[in-house]
């Protein structure tokens, strides 16, 4: 998520890209802890094999899904050694993510934490495909001392400077989308384990990483109007092809079959934000991808089909909805579909969305949305192939 703000010159601010309304959605919905116990359904299909159990999350947003599967695979894994890779741009979400660390250093000692700003093509791999990026690459490996999740909030806090410098983004001329100014890497273990993590902490060889995951996350990794090629091709085939044999990628996406939706249809009726619905991209990865190397496992809706609430007391959406209800509600609604913000400025001029929000609300006793997920299982092949 990112704080980039357009200028005249950039294209139109677009909504999803505003800071305090993804932190609005975020604070005021269930969608990460609800998320997080999804992807913690697969857990069971894992077998890690030495030196780590490796994990990789395509777009880490404020670090909650990441900590929250953290707490999963220490459950379930308490002596396994982690490394964890995390592709993030916004220096915000980077700064946020870094916050949720201290204690899953402190219960989960052998855990190596990833951060890069690097593409979804490049950052599986650790590794800027043009020459010029790779050398302008910013490498840090930085072991924290101490043993308590005290200890370690401190010295996360002061890489503030770090983030600064190197977390700086740009615009794409070609796709209005931000891009990093420099290719980034930042490394966290705990000094105290460092000897028995050697061969887990990733190093700057001058050449793609490919030890491959066990399990991969793509928790609405891109813009959901984005045909199905360019998602596949940009995003989820990259992740795929550094599976390791065995290794799950669990994609989520927002499906607009909700009461959410309904807000949207009562402002814009032709609105359609969701256009390529799981089955869509299962076939297109199947186009993409080595036919005999991957395998898909979301047919069932049963399976693949879950939802999240919008916080609110039942008392508020059964008689007289709060402001702060209302407004949460809406900023939802208008999140999840992401609609642009001009058309949003437009709409809180006439005021319908005020009724149209309240019915909804009050009419399902509350407000929800539904989400879909499938897995991509890697059954022969290397990691990058």
């Amino acid at each position: 998520m990112t704080t980039l703000l357009s200028t005249a010159n950039d294209g139109p601010f677009r909504f999803y890209d505003n800071r305090e309304k993804y932190l609005l959605f975020v604070t005021t919905t269930s969608e990460k802890p609800v998320v997080a116990a999804r992807i913690g359904r697969e857990l069971e299909h894992l077998k890690p094999h030495p030196p780590a159990l490796r994990i990789y999350d395509a777009g880490t947003g404020n670090g909650q899904v990441m900590s929250h599967v953290l707490r999963h695979l220490h459950h379930r894994f308490p002596h396994v050694p982690f490394c964890i890779v995390g592709k993030e741009i916004s220096m915000e979400d980077t700064r946020l993510t870094l916050s949720t660390l201290p204690d899953r250093l402190a219960e989960h000692p052998q855990t190596v934490v990833v951060l890069t700003n690097m593409s979804y093509v490049e950052s599986p791999e650790l590794f800027p495909r043009s020459p010029d990026h790779q050398a302008s690459l910013n490498w840090h490996e930085i072991g924290l001392d101490g043993t308590s999740a005290h200890e370690f909030v401190q010295q996360i806090e002061d890489l503030d400077e770090l983030l600064q410098n190197d977390w700086q983004t740009t615009t794409s001329p070609k796709t209005g989308n931000p891009v990093y100014a420099a290719p980034s890497v930042l490394i966290l273990y705990r000094k105290d384990h460092e000897f028995v993590l050697s061969d887990v902490i990733p190093r700057n060889t001058g050449a793609p990483q490919r030890q491959g995951y066990d399990l991969a996350l793509a928790v609405q990794p891109y813009r959901s109007r984005t045909l199905a090629e360019g998602k596949v091709r940009m995003v989820l085939a990259p992740v795929a092809r550094n599976l390791r044999v065995g290794g799950r990628l669990v994609v989520v996406q927002s499906t607009g079959h909700d009461p959410g939706m309904e807000i949207i249809r009562r402002i814009w009726p032709d609105e359609q934000p969701f256009a390529t619905p799981r089955h869509t991209l299962i076939n297109e990865m199947q186009a993409q991808l080595p036919a005999h190397a991957f395998s898909f496992e979301g047919a069932s809706d049963d399976r693949a089909l879950f939802s999240y609430h919008l916080h609110a007391m039942p008392s508020e959406v059964s008689s007289k909805i709060s402001t702060s209800t209302m407004l949460a509600a809406w900023n939802a609604a208008v999140y999840v579909a992401q609609i642009e913000e001009d058309r949003i400025m437009a709409e809180l001029e006439r005021g319908a969305y005020l009724d149209a929000t309240t019915d909804v609300v009050r009419r399902h006793g509350g407000l929800w949305f539904q989400d879909e997920s499938f897995v991509v299982v890697r059954k022969t092949g290397e990691p990058g192939s």
